[in-house]
Formats: C-alpha cells, structure tokens, sequence
C-alpha cells in the first residue's frame, strides 16, 4: 500500500448515520473473484436516487467523505473499504466507526478519521453550504483542519495504525519487515521439515 501522509481536498456530505457495510457495497457485488471495479457498487441502492449526494456534479473528485455516526457497522467484508477507495476517496470521517471497518480501513490505507458529534455536524452542514471548501487531514499530526470555517481538531489514531500510513504497509509489508529474521529462522530447521517456497 502507498504511504499517506496527508489528504487534502473536498468532501462528500454523507448525511445519514448508522451505514452499515451492505449499504455502502451490497452483497451481490460480493462474488467477482478481482479486487477492482467495486466503485460502481458503492452505495449502490441508493445510486439509483439523482438526487442521492454521489450523483451531484458539485461533488465530483471529492477525496474525502463526512458521514454521520455509525459508520461501517456490520459484516466484515474488506470490500466496503475497497469500495470507498475505488471510487477516489482516501479518508471518512465519522463520529463513530464500526470496529472491523475501522480496521480494515486501517490495513488497506484509508484513514479514519473519528471526531465528535458537533464537528461532524459542523463539517457536514459547511461542505452542503460550500462544496468547494477545502479540508486537510494529516496523518503524522493527527489532525483535521478546514481554515475557512475556523476548523482545527485533533483526531486519535492508534500509533501503530499511524506507522502503517505513515510507511505504507500492509499486513505483507509488516511481515517482510522481519525478512532477515524468517530467513534465518528457515536456514537453521531441520532439512527433513515441510518448506514453503515462491
């Protein structure tokens, strides 16, 4: 997974709590073998509305998205998380995560970034005033910040989840990380051990 320091741009006011992980990507979208072309299925019940807030030009190339609380509750599927990415987004931010999407998002390089209710409130009713403002999120700070509004918060985010960002790994690329050590290791058992090779 790539690095990511800082996400900076606008955002989609995703006004509805408790969205759980079948309404962001349902599950008929859940049988294809890739890992590529979920964006066409996210929120894909509710794409069928013109109205529904994905389908506004105003919107269009938002990196970000501000949902309400009770975000990504649900089953465990990774493919909420690809979903969201596909379709250009590199962070959400919500009052509140479901605990295996926060997770997964943390795994795959989307950032989660937690705030109070008042902030995401805040958030959600300046970007449906101004689709244009600007928000910046960093990873190595911690921050979240829309100099526009006067917005300056702080967000948690678990220091180890933060290395990942910060370094770009991925559960493979934590592993490769002790490399050496696992060679090592397989130098010295015994020949007559089962071996895995690539």
């Amino acid at each position: 997974m790539d690095a990511v320091r800082i996400v900076s741009g606008t955002a989609v006011p995703l006004d509805r709590s408790d969205v759980d992980t079948d309404q962001i990507i349902p599950s008929d979208w859940l049988k294809q073998v890739e890992r590529t072309g979920f964006e066409k299925g996210l929120f894909a019940e509710w794409r069928d509305d013109r109205d529904f807030v994905l389908n506004q030009e105003q919107y269009a190339g938002a990196t970000i998205l501000v949902a309400g609380p009770n975000f990504g509750t649900g089953s465990s599927r990774e493919h909420a998380v690809w979903a969201i990415q596909q379709h250009g987004f590199r962070a959400v931010v919500s009052p509140r995560f479901g605990d295996i999407f926060r997770n997964n998002a943390g795994k795959n390089g989307l950032v989660p970034v937690v705030v109070d209710p008042e902030v995401g409130e805040q958030l959600m009713r300046a970007i449906e005033a101004d689709p244009t403002l600007e928000i910046t999120i960093d990873v190595e700070r911690r921050t979240l910040e829309a100099p526009a509004i006067g917005l300056s918060v702080d967000f948690p985010l678990d220091s180890s989840v933060q290395r990942r960002f910060l370094e770009g790994l991925d559960d493979i690329g934590l592993t490769l990380r002790y490399g050496g050590e696992i060679d090592r290791f397989e130098a010295g058992r015994a020949a007559w051990f089962p071996t895995t090779s690539f």
